[in-house]
């Protein structure tokens, strides 16, 4: 069963306030309301520290107050700025991937800053949001800062998505083309495929390059069949090329307003394997990145 709202992974963060964006601007669209998570991980200091000295724990209840009071005022900044949409916040307590894992189980998406805070209050690092990728309950979303020498993602940009034939790149590719009718934005698919070593079977080289080329581009077809009839005005490119994935989609990922990739996939050069393709892609795309994944 699908969640009902749209979580943000909040902690005040520049990359942070860019998800709670994205979020919003989602939600705007599907009328979700959105719930912002700011975790808060005590560290807990145990063992023998002296005569008279007690266990103690960091931070304390000022800095907690002081946490809930910036989520308090960023929820109510957004509720303000979109009086349309329903936004609360809330502070949670224990590991941050871990309780976002969880929280993600009653949302329908779940979206991320690439990075934020680090040290004890901090919610989200590198590390946090490709876990939290892998093994979330809901689509993952990964809102990237830009560079200071690439442009932000274009609003007018199409809706990309790497398929590998794999079934969450099939999930990933339904995610991809309700986002695109959504937000009526052209879809682009993109397959990469590895192409075989010689000797090549029939007329040559180059006839056989075009055989197996033609045979993944029907795959995609197929693939693609029902969602034409489903949106019939959608605008739909499919890209066929050899190369790596993670580049293909990285370098996709300069004129995309989102990239589509599902969590797991064939494995090899084909893969769409969080290890590899969409770590690539949250480390490295230069606009927000959806990890899909089935229930």
């Amino acid at each position: 069963m699908s969640g009902d709202h749209i979580l943000v992974g909040y902690d005040g963060s520049p990359d942070a306030a860019l998800a709670l964006t994205w979020a919003l601007d989602e939600a705007g669209r599907s009328g979700q309301p959105v719930r912002l998570a700011y975790v808060f991980e005590w560290i807990t200091v145990v063992g023998w520290l002296g005569p008279g000295v007690a266990p103690g724990v960091w931070p304390d209840e000022t800095a907690r107050r002081e946490v809930e009071e910036l989520v308090r005022r960023a929820a109510a900044d957004a509720a303000d700025a979109h009086p349309d949409l329903d936004v609360t916040g809330e502070v949670l307590d224990g590991p941050p991937a871990l309780l976002l894992q969880e929280r993600s189980a009653g949302a329908a998406l779940l979206v991320l800053g690439s990075r934020g805070h680090g040290g004890f209050g901090g919610l989200l690092v590198g590390s946090t949001a490709v876990a939290v990728a892998a093994h979330a309950h809901c689509p993952v979303v990964v809102v990237r800062t830009p560079s200071g020498a690439a442009p932000a993602a274009p609003p007018d940009g199409p809706v990309v998505v790497g398929v590998d034939g794999s079934d969450p790149s099939l999930v990933a590719l339904g995610f991809a083309v309700e986002r695109a009718a959504q937000r009526r934005a052209p879809l682009r698919v993109v397959r990469a495929w590895s192409p075989p070593g010689p000797p090549w079977q029939g007329g040559g080289p180059a006839t056989g390059q075009d055989e197996a080329v033609a045979a993944e581009r029907a795959a995609v077809e197929d693939s693609l069949a029902p969602w034409r009839q489903t949106f019939p005005e959608l605008a739909v490119t499919v890209d066929v090329v050899a190369g790596s994935p993670a580049s293909l989609l990285v370098e996709a990922s300069r004129s995309a307003q989102l990239v589509t990739v599902g969590s797991r996939g064939r494995g090899g050069l084909r893969g769409m394997l969080l290890g590899s393709v969409s770590q690539q892609l949250i480390q490295h795309a230069l606009c927000p990145i959806a990890v899909v994944r089935e229930r």
